[in-house]
């Protein structure tokens, strides 16, 4: 569908017609004639327009900032209201022989058409969304000075840009529904600086968290943020993410000190200093966290670090209800205890990692926390909320200390979303969405949601980051059964109303991409969302950064 309005174009046209006539009074004497004359003249090319209808074409990649037309070349189904598509529908016009070339002239052998390649950096790991193309051709840059050249190609041929990190997004952000190209940034993981008297780090974006925290650990420092296994650097930049333990340290927005970004016109900027805090200008480190590759492409970062704590406790805990363990979650971060991780499990979930890892744990709901410091002040705070888990009908309290027993333990919790798929068929998938509320009304949240999940003929699970009301659900669904396929969007569509009915967010770390577009009006209005779009208007105006994610097709300036 062409996102074209004549009634807008109309308005357009006289309002050009009234600023000319403005600007170029007509003579008394002659006025009339000339009026009708000058009108009759200014009609023309928009009665010609109407009648072409929906056959007027246009190019959906030469669309600028002083456009007042929405989303060029999307389907406005995607991501507009009340939608329930899953598939990215966008325009997709080959790109040429001499811009193919240029590429070749910059990268060299570090870039490929093979269409099997194209076809997997088109679909993301373990997300349930699609589009209708892949990506042209994927480009492997090994420096900010080759992804700067890539983006200038890409800006004078008007191809469109996607930006490529761990694929561990969940929510469609490295589709690519209008083709082009896949800038896959694997090659560039540099450590860059590493200083330990200030806790920073400078790094390539091609990092990923697991292998950064390998790098620091002699040391004794880690980056305390922890998404899913695979996530780089950049990505979790992009994507604003944050993880288990963002209930101590904050989410990437706050662990993040400076940025280098390439923009849609080639130009590179730099955020900021190394310096812990500035009150120097616009903040456009935090504007380009959360964009997700519609503003620009994150090249370089200074993140900051944290001392490895020197004593930790991981105690678990079972409740016959999931309001009853969500109850202790908030109690707990109501006592002031400083705790680094609150997880909840719903009794399917533990079900599942049983299944997959050979455990017996009880298949009830389950509280996992973890206490950091000094061995005195864990053991203080684990006894706290020892007293909390038995004030509130938990039971099973256990604790382990052993560094071998806590990674085991940890690692379970990381590897639920692959436990999940071992009590489905082999072509099953899994919606795995997430939602944040206000802390207090956590556990009234995940029982409705849980409810309603529970009465669902499909298998669904509940994971949470409990001690910041962030909460995930996991449903798995047979994507060649349409019923089973509308269910699932039906639940998920249902967890983030029930949260948006609570002054809470579609999403709380997974991100918009495609996936969450259709929500934001409800949650933002469209005040925030035409800001948003005014600003990728400047910044994007040939519209080639990610085109299709984060603001609304439907939305326009």
């Amino acid at each position: 569908m062409r996102c074209f309005s004549f009634s807008r174009l109309a308005a357009s046209c006289k309002a050009r017609l009234h600023q000319t006539l403005r600007s170029h009074p007509l003579r008394s004497d002659a006025s009339g004639d000339r009026l009708r004359s000058f009108a009759r003249a200014a009609l023309i090319p928009l009665a010609v327009a109407a009648s072409a209808g929906a056959a007027l074409a246009f190019d959906p990649f030469r669309l600028t900032a002083s456009s007042s037309l929405c989303d060029p070349g999307l389907d406005l189904r995607l991501g507009g209201k009340d939608s329930t598509d899953l598939v990215a529908k966008g325009i997709h016009r080959k790109v040429s022989n001499e811009f193919i070339q240029e590429l070749k002239d910059i990268l060299r052998d570090n870039m490929t058409l093979d269409y099997e390649e194209r076809c997997f950096h088109g679909k993301p790991l373990n997300s349930f969304h699609r589009a209708v193309n892949v990506p042209d051709v994927i480009v492997f840059p090994r420096s900010q000075d080759d992804v700067q050249k890539i983006v200038i190609a890409c800006n004078k041929y008007k191809v469109p840009i996607v930006p490529y990190g761990g694929a561990t997004s969940l929510e469609g952000q490295t589709l690519a529904p209008h083709g082009g190209v896949c800038i896959d940034m694997s090659l560039m993981k540099k450590f860059k600086s590493l200083n330990v008297d200030d806790l920073d780090i400078v790094v390539e974006p091609g990092i990923g968290w697991i292998e950064l925290n390998e790098y620091l650990k002699p040391y004794g420092l880690f980056f305390p943020l922890d998404p899913g296994p695979g996530a780089t650097i950049g990505g979790m930049c992009a994507t604003r993410c944050s993880g288990s333990l963002a209930v101590r340290y904050g989410t990437m927005r706050e662990n993040v000190i400076n940025l280098q970004a390439v923009l849609a016109n080639g130009e590179v900027v730099k955020t900021g200093s190394r310096a812990r805090k500035s009150a120097a200008g616009y903040d456009l480190a935090r504007l380009l966290i959360g964009s997700e590759g519609t503003l620009g492409i994150i090249t370089e970062v200074t993140l900051r670090l944290q001392r490895l704590p020197q004593h930790s406790v991981v105690a678990m805990c079972n409740f016959q209800t999931i309001k009853e363990a969500a109850d202790v979650a908030i109690a707990t971060m109501h006592s002031g205890i400083q705790v680094s991780r609150v997880e909840l499990l719903d009794e399917v979930q533990v079900k599942a990692i049983n299944i997959a890892n050979g455990k017996n744990l009880p298949e009830v709901p389950t509280l996992m926390f973890e206490f950091i410091g000094t061995e005195a002040y864990a053991q203080e705070q684990m006894l706290i909320v020892q007293k909390i888990v038995s004030e509130h009908n938990g039971s099973d309290f256990v604790y382990v200390e052993d560094a071998e027993a806590k990674e085991e333990l940890w690692k379970i919790r990381k590897g639920a979303l692959w436990a999940c798929y071992a009590m489905a068929p082999n072509n099953y998938e899994a919606i795995t969405t997430d939602v944040c509320v206000p802390l207090s009304r956590l556990a009234e949240c995940i029982s409705k949601s849980k409810q309603e999940l529970d009465a669902s003929p499909l298998l669904c699970m509940v994971i949470a980051h409990a001690g910041d009301g962030n909460f995930h659900t996991v449903i798995i669904f047979d994507p060649d059964q349409d019923e089973q396929c509308q269910e699932a969007e039906r639940l998920n569509h249902f967890m983030i109303h029930t949260a948006l009915s609570m002054e809470g967010t579609c999403t709380g770390e997974h991100g918009v991409g495609t996936g969450k577009m259709k929500y934001l009006e409800k949650e933002l209005g469209t005040g925030a969302l035409r800001t948003m779009k005014r600003i990728k208007s400047v910044l994007d105006p040939n519209y080639i950064m990610n085109p299709g994610k984060l603001i609304p097709p439907h939305i326009c300036i």
